[in-house]
């Protein structure tokens, strides 16, 4: 009997034991998958894209090239993002936008993360996390060859202007060299003209990048001037703050394309990259840049002019509407949209939509923005359009039995017509042109696509001028069009 009860106390602790590894079973697979993943990380993944941003005028970092007659943006950079984007099993999308609108657009949620020669500053730490660094490249000075010698220091730049990249660490060093103004641009090439140009004495650039464009324009030289070792660029890949296990999967794929040498491998490439072609005419090599770049600037001018004339007929008409607050309204707009520049709305709606959750494109952003712009003119033309036609008209379509809504689209919309067409047409003109403020936000406008040749050509200053050309084709012809329905119209 004795033996019989241990057996069954010995039966019921096993029962006993095996229930309770059955109930804690899933709560330690929660804590497993839970330490494996983040918010970030969870979003790449449904999603099945990693959004990487970066501004591909940076060569050999990242650069646009033709491959198998295609536009695509190769780099070690690139190589870099691809390499992440397999070792999370998910396609790779890259969205090219300027320097400053990088870290703007990850904070929105507009891209995943930043991988564009981002060096890891402190003031940057607080904003993104970084992940372990994969390029260590000291800064240099690009200056003009025959003034090699005369700027071997630091202090030989006192007194001269000195160009850098905005938001950059290059730009922290510029401001450093005592007596020295700095000249901030968002573009490299911008840069590099204005250096060929003798308005700056140098550009402060990484070893990489400088060296790029005095291999490729003989009239500039690299030197040295003695900037401090802590300057040294640190690139390394921004993520999201709070996406611990977005970033170790990062610093794993950066550790081991640095350790074997995957990293240097695809340094040569891109260096080689960067000068293929060489046999190719200009044309043949850039000339399809310039062709999409006319093509998007026009599509952009059209969507927002529709929008403009839309919006900005509804606005003239608040305008003058004797509702006050109707009235009120359409003042406020026209007012605060005409007081403030169209760089700072392209921004508002890109960001801002993002936030709004609303996930457009660039070029849906950049469209809108150009279009709510542009209403705010438009209702301008409009209501002094129709302040021009007599009062006179009114009063006899009212006295013929009009409402006032159809007396003013039948009678005083049509005789305002005339006056309104040639500002209308001039709106549209300013569109076209006011159109290159868009490429800031990754837009593939006529702009963005000249920015595109300077950093893959090193021309800085040809590609402007064939851009200046189409500009002028495209305002003239409108010009002449709009000018010879003005003359239909008067006859």
């Amino acid at each position: 009997m004795a033996g019989k009860k241990v057996i069954n106390w010995s039966s019921l602790c096993l029962v006993l034991a095996l229930l309770l590894t059955m109930l804690a079973a899933p709560l330690t697979a929660g804590r497993a998958s839970a330490s494996e993943s983040d918010p970030t990380l969870e979003k790449i993944q449904k999603r099945g894209t990693l959004v990487v941003g970066l501004s591909a005028d940076y060569a050999p970092y990242e650069f646009h090239t033709q491959v198998n007659g295609k536009d695509e943006i190769v780099g070690f950079d690139v190589s870099l993002a691809k390499a992440i984007a397999k070792k999370l099993n998910v396609k790779l999308e890259i969205k090219d936008m300027g320097m400053d609108a990088l870290l703007g657009a990850m904070k929105t949620g507009k891209i995943d993360m930043i991988v564009s020669g981002y060096s890891a500053t402190e003031d940057r730490k607080t904003q993104v996390d970084f992940s372990d660094v994969y390029l260590k490249a000291p800064q240099t000075m690009l200056v003009l060859k025959k003034n090699a010698k005369k700027y071997d220091t630091l202090s030989a730049f006192s007194g001269q202007k000195i160009g850098a990249q905005t938001q950059t660490i290059q730009e922290d060093e510029a401001k450093k060299i005592d007596g020295a103004s700095v000249v901030s641009l968002q573009k490299y090439p911008n840069l590099i003209s204005q250096l060929t140009q003798g308005v700056i004495a140098g550009v402060v650039a990484e070893k990489p990048i400088a060296e790029a464009y005095a291999e490729q324009n003989k009239s500039l030289a690299v030197v040295n001037p003695g900037f401090s070792a802590d300057a040294t660029g640190a690139s390394a890949v921004a993520v999201p703050k709070n996406s611990p296990v977005l970033l170790s999967k990062v610093n794993a794929v950066v550790d081991k394309v640095t350790t074997d040498g995957t990293f240097k491998q695809w340094q040569k490439e891109a260096n080689k990259t960067m000068f293929s072609g060489q046999n190719k005419s200009y044309w043949d090599k850039y000339g399809h840049y310039f062709v999409s770049g006319t093509l998007i600037t026009l599509a952009l001018a059209v969507v927002a002019v529709l929008i403009g004339t839309t919006l900005g007929t509804l606005f003239a008409l608040m305008k003058l509407s004797s509702v006050f607050v109707i009235k009120a309204i359409g003042n406020i707009y026209v007012e605060y949209v005409r007081g403030t520049p169209l760089l700072v709305q392209a921004f508002m709606v890109f960001f801002g939509a993002q936030v709004l959750g609303l996930n457009l494109s660039a070029f849906a952003s950049g469209a809108l923005a150009m279009g709510l712009n542009s209403a705010a003119y438009v209702a301008e033309i409009i209501r002094s359009g129709i302040e021009s036609v007599s009062d006179g008209q009114m009063e006899a379509a009212r006295s013929l039995g009009f409402t006032k809504n159809r007396a003013m689209r039948l009678v005083i919309l049509p005789q305002a017509i005339r006056t309104i067409l040639p500002a209308l047409g001039n709106e549209f003109v300013s569109v076209i042109k006011e159109g290159s403020v868009i490429s800031v936000i990754g837009v593939g406008e006529l702009m963005y696509e000249t920015s595109v040749v300077q950093g893959a050509s090193f021309e800085p200053f040809v590609p402007l001028i064939i851009t200046s050309m189409i500009y002028f084709v495209l305002t003239f012809s409108i010009s002449r069009a709009l000018g010879f329905a003005e003359k239909r119209m008067n006859r």
